[in-house]
């Protein structure tokens, strides 16, 4: 391989009297001539590498098959109409169609339009509670920064001027007088890209005025949070703000919007645990919290007295962790049990009425609709099982299928299996396998190791159109839960943060060891795979145990530990993996595992860094960095190349054919460096 130059600058930082070396500092300026070269330069290496595996083409065109189907999401209401999304295969987008009972459907919002390139998306539209008005938001090139358009939803004409620059929000209707919405201050200076993004502020925008003159509800230099989230209760009697300054925890306020001059009250004052208003009857709130209770538990409490010593348990915590929706005068409560799906219906007094009867083991999620439905709908899937749609009876509790996938998938030819293994301290982590049937383990089965393991976030069974590729051509998919993810509560999460990070690498590097001693696989068969703080456990097992696998493939990874509270929303990060500012200890903490920092001269697996030049959630310039000084260490003869997707972001609003692309590249990346035949 002949890789690019990439220069190197005498840059350092100083923490706690050690000099870090940045060599690599430049290539953070993503407005820069040099850095714009350089990812032409290596764009140019990448596509030349991936030009020369013989089956590349072959890959994507199958890929073009298998997500050559048309696809549904479940359906919603609005006023008089029912509204649902669906795309016809391939096209970029999927469609906003609508109709008026058993009525023909009509396009609504085509987001193929919105731009020639398919690079501009729509991220959620939220409708008046009497369906006559939507706003949308926009997204250009994969951006967190968005547009928002109103429209009149019976002849689509456009209301008002568009609101730009917002940022990590809902829109939340007040009648139809208006929304609240959230964003920030968009950096002055330097990059619009990576500038920091600290204060977020909620304001609220009357139909018919400019966006200069929407007024501050809550933030800013008064009450400065990095995170604030606002939404009403669905009888619009109730403003519901939540707060905070990191990625866990927040506070909680109401305000009641039927009493003229109402303020707004705080309802939990510090950010040590997490709540939201689930609900209301009159003026009963219905909290879902984690207050005592590390796996979640409801509420209730009377919005004159909210604060929590006045909280009445109305559906306690159980061992396994709780999220919750309502619809037609009932609560759903939706547990996880080891990673998978159990559901329970309550009335609103906290009754059990009734456990629902899923297909199988895998993921149920939706549930949720209006007051006054007598049905709602949900999608169950798990690894084997494409997505299937759901229309529940709320009164009989009976599920009946509503939409089928049409994807072209046997799930009577693969197996998904769960299983537990130890990790390097003893504790028990679960796996699901999954495989076709008669898969003989003699320790070559090409193996795609995925996870996550952070932010509360859990890894539940999900079907990838994608992943057939694998499963085709006998290989296997492993997901394992990780410590730091969410899948049995804020005990398993806090044990995967901080100075105990180093947990989450030791869970996923033992999944490897129980991969190739159980003989699914061995260390030339074997690729790993993981995005965002998946990157960067990929990036970390890579440095601390080379030799583990063949193939790795981090994707828009957190790879500088040191500064990655600099660039726009990043420290609020810092819950999870703290900064190299609170402490030595912590500092040499971070510095002992970040990847870009850890890297040392060797012998490196097949590696394929995935980012994108509009991510301006973790920056390109983690990949670009880790990228770099892994050229310059690479000892073995295996490739190091960087694959830099143009006009999009950290992962949301691809377009079909920028997934299909980065898909077809990864399995033919992943299976040419493993020896597999096509």
């Amino acid at each position: 391989m002949n890789y690019p130059l990439t220069r190197k600058v005498d840059t350092t930082n100083t923490y706690f009297g050690t000099i870090v070396p940045d060599p690599y500092r430049w290539l953070e300026d993503d407005r820069s001539a040099n850095t714009k070269a350089w990812v032409e330069a290596e764009n140019k290496v990448t596509q030349g590498y991936l030009s020369q595996i013989p089956y590349r083409d072959a890959i994507y065109k199958r890929l073009e098959q298998l997500w050559n189907y048309e696809k549904y999401s479940a359906p919603f209401k609005e006023g008089k109409y029912t509204y649902f999304y669906k795309n016809d295969g391939l096209q970029a987008h999927s469609v906003l169609w609508r109709q008026v009972g058993d009525g023909t459907p009509e396009v609504f919002l085509d987001p193929n339009k919105f731009s020639a390139d398919g690079t501009t998306s729509m991220q959620g539209i939220d409708f008046t509670k009497d369906g006559s008005m939507a706003a949308y938001q926009l997204s250009e090139g994969g951006s967190d920064w968005r547009k928002v358009i109103v429209i009149n939803t019976e002849n689509k004409a456009q209301i008002g001027d568009t609101l730009r620059d917002v940022k990590f929000s809902g829109i939340a209707w007040r009648g139809n007088d208006g929304f609240y919405y959230s964003s920030y201050d968009k950096p002055k200076s330097g990059s619009q890209l990576s500038g920091m993004t600290q204060f977020h502020k909620l304001f609220y925008h009357k139909l018919g005025t400019a966006q200069s003159a929407d007024k501050l509800i809550f933030g800013g230099e008064e009450t400065k949070r990095r995170y604030i989230g606002a939404y009403l209760t669905e009888d619009q009697r109730f403003l519901v703000i939540t707060a905070a300054n990191e990625t866990t925890g927040n506070e909680l306020y109401i305000q009641d919007l039927t009493l003229p001059g109402s303020q707004i009250i705080q309802v939990v004052d510090n950010f040590d645990n997490e709540h939201s208003v689930l609900d209301n009857v009159g003026s009963k709130l219905y909290i879902i919290t984690n207050l005592y209770s590390p796996n979640f538990k409801i509420v209730t409490v009377d919005a004159s007295d909210p604060k929590p010593m006045h909280w009445k348990d109305l559906i306690p915590m159980t061992t396994n962790v709780l999220t919750a929706s309502t619809g037609g005068g009932k609560i759903f409560a939706e547990y996880l049990k080891d990673a998978t799906s159990f559901v329970q219906q309550y009335d609103m007094d906290g009754k059990l009425e009734r456990t629902i009867g899923l297909p199988g083991i895998g993921t149920a999620s939706g549930f949720g609709t209006k007051h006054e439905e007598k049905q709602t709908y949900y999608t169950f899937t798990n690894y084997v099982y494409p997505p299937t749609i759901f229309k529940l009876d709320i009164a009989s509790g009976e599920s009946t299928v509503y939409k089928k996938s049409n994807v072209q998938f046997d799930p009577t030819q693969y197996e998904s299996t769960q299983v537990f293994y130890k990790s390097k301290d003893g504790t028990k982590i679960p796996m699901i396998i999954t495989y076709k049937k008669g898969t003989v383990m003699n320790g070559k089965n090409p193996t795609l190791l995925y996870a996550y393991g952070g932010f509360s976030i859990s890894l539940t069974p999900a079907f990838s159109t994608s992943n057939i590729i694998l499963l085709e051509h006998g290989g296997i998919y492993a997901v394992p839960n990780l410590r730091g993810g969410g899948e049995y509560g804020e005990k398993w999460h806090k044990a995967g943060i901080k100075m105990k990070k180093q947990n989450v690498f030791d869970d996923f590097i033992a999944a490897a060891e129980y991969l190739i001693k159980h003989k699914y696989t061995s260390k030339d068969y074997l690729a790993i795979s993981g995005g965002s703080n998946g990157g960067l456990l990929i990036g970390a097992t890579m440095t601390q145990r080379p030799d583990l696998c063949k193939v790795a493939l981090p994707a828009v990874g957190v790879m500088d530990m040191l500064r990655y509270n600099q660039f726009t929303a990043g420290a609020g990060w810092s819950y999870d993996y703290g900064t190299a500012e609170d402490s030595e200890e912590m500092f040499k903490y971070l510095y002992n595992y970040s990847p870009y920092h850890a890297l040392k001269p060797g012998d490196f697996p097949a590696t394929m860094v995935t980012t994108a030049d509009h991510d301006d959630r973790v920056v390109p310039a983690h990949s670009f960095k880790f990228a770099a000084r892994l050229q310059e260490y690479q000892q073995g003869a295996a490739p190091v190349i960087i694959r830099i997707e143009t006009k999009a972001g950290h992962g949301a609003g691809q377009s079909t054919e920028q997934v299909i692309s980065g898909q077809a590249d990864k399995w033919a990346f992943m299976f040419w460096n493993l020896g597999v035949q096509w």
